[in-house]
């Protein structure tokens, strides 16, 4: 069974060791950097976590995203608004997976949901940010996120994505 929401990452309560989703930098960053990144104030992540009867010392986890404030140029952002001509403050959606026993249940809709509410609630209690980044991995990720019809390339790049903030209050 799963918890019912997803929690600020935390060693000493969370299995992250055992974490995989199938591919290796996704979870490594999780194994690696993630706490790390965290402590330095870098990026932050969230988990949810297995609930497990008897509970173990240490809860394993189904699924992570990890959110990180950015910058841009205006002219990359495909956003028809006039802005400043300035650097623009964004979040980055900088990782998002779902371990492999827990694939295929919608699981990554649901954390993909969650993380973009995140972000919302992020700008709304002061970090501004015009939308929301992220670098796909490899084609599967790209494949995934097509599936939801919010995402729009960022630049020529196709693995960059972005939507607008105002499109993810709507969710």
């Amino acid at each position: 069974m799963l918890a019912k929401s997803f929690e600020p990452i935390d060693k000493t309560r969370h299995d992250l060791k055992s974490f995989t989703c199938g591919k290796p930098p996704m979870d490594d960053f999780l194994h690696r950097q993630a706490v790390n990144h965290a402590k330095q104030w870098l990026s932050s992540t969230w988990v949810l976590p297995v609930i497990v009867d008897p509970e173990p010392p240490k809860a394993p986890i189904a699924a992570y995203y990890t959110l990180a404030s950015s910058t841009v140029s205006k002219d990359e952002i495909p956003y028809q608004k006039s802005l400043p001509p300035y650097q623009v403050g964004v979040v980055l959606l900088a990782r998002l997976a779902v371990a492999s026993d827990h694939q295929g249940r919608q699981l990554g809709a649901k954390t993909l949901v969650t993380a973009l509410r995140k972000a919302v609630e992020l700008t709304t209690v002061g970090l501004p940010a015009l939308g929301l980044i992220l670098d796909v991995l490899d084609e599967d990720a790209l494949a995934f996120y097509q599936r939801f019809d919010l995402f729009e390339p960022f630049t020529d790049n196709p693995m960059r994505l972005f939507v607008p903030m105002t499109a993810i209050q709507s969710l």
